[in-house]
């Protein structure tokens, strides 16, 4: 396993994370958590030492599995986790929930409980979109919390450029959790040219497209009902995407499968501080963790990428 610096912070993290959004178990169809469990202690010992997850997390499943895996040696696990995200940032009358620095600072302590820690490593405000109020309250409220140590880092959750201006707008921006694979690039264009210019960290979610990446889907793949992906096999996107991985597929060799392609293709962006794919088991695990090796691509490769899936 291969490790970088996290920015301009002084946190190492190994370059293949843990995602640890599938096993809360209410958004990936079915998951075991001894299963789950056993697939981060796998990550633990081939070298993978950053595991990301979120308050949202199967309503706080995530966090209290993760407890379980880092109770022991908490200082050998980079644990970061978010607050804020959707229909969990407001109340059912609709008055946000985050509008004041001090419930920002009530949410990661909640997360903390359930974590069974008093630090995090990277705390990020999960967002999709700006509502300036609780944009204003979560700048000041981890502004302080990494003063008091409360938190490491601090960061943003999102794709949106002018909200990562704006949330960098006192230099305050540690780290950026941003969504990146061969089948969308758009970070390329302004994002991760910004985020390398000011030393932020960049965390990659989605790397292997929610498994478009594997290879394993056909245009004729289905979904079970709670599964995010559900509704995948209506959209017209979702046959062009199959059909781009089926062209990218003369890549794989014997020491690379499409899904290791995929999450070398995400490291090779100089930008680029780790990539967190999702692992319901030790099996998806150690697939994940073989990807970190060098060299990592070569031209010839990433000129078929460009070919098939251009910025």
């Amino acid at each position: 396993m291969e490790y970088r610096k996290l920015g301009k912070t002084s946190i190492e993290v190994s370059e293949i994370g843990f995602g640890a959004w599938a096993i809360g178990g209410d958004a990936w169809g079915p998951v075991e958590d001894q299963a789950s469990v056993a697939a981060m202690e796998r990550a633990l010992e081939l070298g993978i030492t950053f595991i990301d997850t979120a308050d949202v997390y199967g309503d706080g499943h995530s966090e209290e599995l993760v407890a379980q895996v880092i109770k022991s040696r908490r200082d050998q696990v980079i644990v970061a986790t978010k607050g804020g995200l959707m229909g969990h940032h407001r109340d059912p009358k609709g008055t946000p929930v985050y509008d004041r620095p001090e419930k920002v600072r009530e949410a990661l302590e909640n997360s903390l409980h359930r974590l069974g820690t008093d630090y995090v490593d990277l705390y990020f405000d999960h967002i999709w979109w700006d509502r300036h109020e609780e944009t204003e309250a979560f700048i000041e409220a981890l502004a302080s919390l990494k003063a008091e140590g409360k938190a490491r880092a601090v960061g943003v959750s999102t794709d949106d450029f002018e909200y990562i201006k704006h949330f960098n707008k006192n230099g305050g921006l540690d780290v950026v959790q941003l969504e990146y694979s061969i089948l969308n690039r758009k970070a390329e264009r302004q994002i991760l040219p910004y985020l390398q210019e000011h030393g932020i960290g960049v965390v990659v979610r989605g790397p292997l497209q929610k498994g478009l990446l594997t290879g394993k889907f056909t245009p004729e793949s289905t979904f079970p009902k709670g599964d995010v992906r559900h509704n995948w096999p209506n959209e017209p996107w979702f046959t062009e995407s199959v059909e781009k991985v089926e062209r990218l597929q003369v890549l794989e060799r014997d020491e690379q499968t499409m899904g290791q392609l995929a999450l070398r293709f995400v490291l090779s962006h100089p930008a680029i501080s780790t990539a967190i794919p999702g692992g319901k088991t030790p099996e998806q695990v150690e697939e994940n963790a073989r990807a970190s090796v060098r060299p990592l691509l070569s031209e010839q490769e990433l000129q078929l990428i460009d070919e098939v899936a251009p910025t």
